[in-house]
C-alpha cells in the first residue's frame, strides 16, 4: 500500500478493530491495520502490519499520509494502569506529528457513577482506576485539541454485546445456556443496563471519521437497555436451549474467582455499571450521525449462530 494518497490506520485488530477495517474497506476505501503481530481480516483493500503501536516513531511512519487514525486498541483488562498510558501516549504524538484525524474507541467509564442517563456533556469524574486511565487518555488528547496540535473525537460504548466480544455475558452465560447448566454473575440480574452491539460501534466509529461536527467532543453509541435475565432467557430461546437458571453471584465468591484470574479481580470495580447505572443516551449521535441501536434479537440472533456452527 503506497502512503502517499489517503487512507485509514486502525490500530487494533479485536472485534471492533476488525469490524472497522472491514466497513471502510467494503466501502471501497484502504486500510492499514496495525498490530503487534500483524493480525487482522482479509480483504484486498486491508494492509495488515506487524508493529509495536507504542513506538511513536514508526507508528508515525506508518500514519504518514493517512486520512484518518483508529485507535482500536485494548490492553489486557488488569494491564491498563502500566500499559495504556504508553500506548495512549504514542498514538496521540502520531496524530500530532502527521495531522491525521484521530478517533478514539472508549467508553463510559469515565464519568463514574451517574444518577440517570449518561450524556456526552458529562464531566470526567472517575471512581476507579481504570476509569481513571480512561478519563486520562481523554483528557489529554481534548487538551491537545483545544491547543490546536490534533483533531480528536471519541466514540464511547457501554458494556459489550455480540460475536467474539470479551464479556460476562459470552463468557459466563452463553456456554452455561448451551450446556443447559446454572450461571452466576456478579451483576445485578434484574436491573436494565445499556448493551452496545459490536456493529454499532463499529458504524458509530465511522460516521464519527467522516463527520465534520465530530471533533473536540465525544460521541455515545446507540445502545440498548435490558436486563441479563431478559438477554439470557431470549437467548436460550434463540438456541432452543432449557429455561435458564441465573444466579447472583457473591463479592466473596468473585473475589475468590479474581485470586485464581487476574482479569477477573478486575471486575469489581466496575460492578456499579450493572447496578441499573449504565443508561446511555446516545440521542445526538442518533440525530447528528445517523446511527441508531440494532435491534437486540438481531445480535443474539448473530450470536447464537456463531455458537451453534
Amino acid at each position: 500500500m503506497s502512503a502517499s494518497t489517503g487512507f485509514h490506520v486502525v490500530v487494533g485488530a479485536g472485534t471492533t478493530g476488525t469490524a472497522t477495517a472491514l466497513l471502510l474497506a467494503e466501502s471501497g476505501e484502504r486500510v492499514r491495520v496495525v498490530t503487534r503481530r500483524g493480525g487482522g481480516p482479509g480483504h484486498p483493500l486491508v494492509e495488515r502490519v506487524a508493529a509495536d503501536a507504542t513506538d511513536a516513531a514508526r507508528l508515525t511512519e506508518l500514519t504518514r499520509g493517512a486520512t484518518t487514525l483508529f485507535n482500536c486498541a485494548m490492553p489486557a483488562y488488569d494491564r491498563w494502569p502500566t500499559d495504556w498510558p504508553p500506548l495512549a501516549a504514542a498514538l496521540l504524538t502520531a496524530a500530532e506529528r502527521t495531522g491525521v484525524h484521530y478517533v478514539m474507541l472508549g467508553n463510559v467509564y469515565g464519568y463514574g457513577p451517574v444518577d440517570g442517563p449518561m450524556t456526552e456533556d458529562l464531566p470526567m469524574a472517575p471512581t476507579t482506576v481504570k476509569g481513571r486511565v480512561r478519563a486520562d487518555m481523554w483528557t489529554a488528547a481534548l487538551a491537545a485539541h483545544e491547543a490546536g496540535r490534533a483533531l480528536v473525537t471519541e466514540v464511547r460504548a457501554s458494556t459489550y454485546l455480540g460475536v467474539g466480544v470479551a464479556s460476562l455475558f459470552n463468557f459466563v452465560v452463553v456456554p452455561n445456556v448451551l450446556a443447559g447448566t446454572p450461571a452466576a454473575l456478579p451483576d445485578d440480574l434484574d436491573a436494565p443496563q445499556s448493551w452496545s452491539y459490536n456493529g454499532d460501534v463499529a458504524r458509530t466509529l465511522v460516521a464519527a471519521a467522516r463527520s465534520a461536527e465530530s471533533w473536540g467532543r465525544a460521541w455515545h453509541v446507540p445502545s440498548s437497555t435490558a436486563s441479563v435475565r431478559t438477554l439470557t432467557t431470549r437467548f436460550a430461546a434463540l438456541t432452543d436451549s432449557p429455561a435458564p437458571t441465573l444466579t447472583r453471584m457473591s463479592i466473596e465468591e468473585l473475589r475468590a474467582l479474581g485470586r485464581e484470574n487476574p482479569i477477573v479481580g478486575e471486575f469489581e470495580e466496575m460492578l456499579y455499571l450493572t447496578d441499573g447505572n449504565s443508561h446511555v443516551d446516545a440521542t445526538t449521535t442518533t440525530k447528528l450521525l445517523q446511527v441508531s441501536a440494532t435491534p437486540t434479537d438481531t445480535a443474539l440472533t448473530e450470536l447464537a449462530a456463531s455458537v451453534s456452527k
